[in-house]
């Protein structure tokens, strides 16, 4: 849509409810990862291991219906180093870790659900920023920004969408004149980076008149490249590598179907390791395997 009509839509509240209610769910296409990709916006802790920043959450650009695009992955290590790929799932097809995991899991053996809890899905969403505030880097406020977040901080989004008391008021985070801001507050709770005192601001415009508006609408980056085919292995390549990781064996290529232990000592060192962020991905797991039965 251009400008004009996104501003007397409202952004669409109504679709993106819809779209809330059926749970719709880039890879980077050059070769720099996500984290070195400077498109990207990431919170960080100061020295007493606490997080504050405000962003304000965007609407979809032109061409897209969704101010979000969501994404599971998988990350887990074996004998063979890291499998850390996305999830198939994402379109709703068969993924082969998904597969494997429900295979353990319907063995009814706890040491096969232990295995299959360490390798579920990971959620993820993607969205444009506005950063308002960042302590931490101040020379990002007022910049448009990728932001990767977890179903915990999209739960956030979900309850201001769709409050659950009467005395509250519906509001669109991703609407430029009748939306909010957002103050992400982290704490390290058990380890893990916890956003449960994150929330909105009173509803606000997000710039002082249209013509700074379009400004930030005409910074955003395109969402749809991140559940694009291209940017997802096959389903036989990532089988193949999930038995090279499994097994440890470079020459395999199907997974067997046995119970295969948790990694070892000796496991080949990751290219990255992937750091704690809460359990953020919100994947329950009884329900997730369940479910994965029920589609087999």
């Amino acid at each position: 849509m251009d400008f004009e009509t996104l501003k007397s839509s409202s952004s669409n509240f109504d679709k993106l409810t819809k779209a809330l209610e059926t749970n719709l769910n880039p890879e980077d296409q050059s070769n720099k990862r996500k984290y070195d990709d400077d498109r990207f916006w990431k919170p960080e802790l100061d020295k007493t291991g606490n997080g504050f920043a405000v962003i304000r959450f965007l609407p979809a650009i032109e061409g897209e219906d969704l101010p979000w695009q969501r994404v599971w992955s998988h990350a887990f290590q074996d004998k063979g180093g890291w499998y850390i790929e996305n999830s198939l799932t994402t379109m709703s097809q068969k993924d082969p870790v998904s597969e494997e995991n429900t295979r353990l899991w319907n063995t009814g053996l706890d040491s096969d659900k232990e295995i299959a809890r360490k390798r579920k899905r990971k959620l993820s969403y993607y969205s444009n920023i506005l950063v308002v505030s960042d302590p931490k880097h101040p020379e990002n406020e007022g910049k448009v920004f990728l932001f990767k977040f977890g179903k915990k901080i999209f739960d956030k989004i979900t309850e201001a969408m769709q409050p659950a008391f009467e005395d509250e008021n519906p509001i669109n985070p991703f609407d430029f004149w009748k939306g909010a801001n957002f103050k992400l507050k982290i704490r390290k709770v058990d380890g893990y980076w916890n956003y449960d005192k994150s929330e909105f601001e009173s509803v606000s415009q997000v710039a002082v008149d249209d013509e700074k508006i379009k400004g930030i609408w005409k910074q955003q980056h395109p969402l749809k490249a991140f559940v694009d085919l291209s940017n997802f292995k096959t389903y036989d390549e990532l089988k193949e590598k999930l038995n090279r990781v499994i097994t440890g064996d470079r020459n395999a290529s199907t997974v067997e179907n046995v119970s295969l232990p948790p990694q070892t000592n000796g496991v080949a060192k990751a290219e990255v390791k992937p750091q704690p962020e809460a359990s953020d991905d919100g994947d329950d797991t009884l329900s997730y395997f369940s479910k994965l039965a029920q589609e087999e």
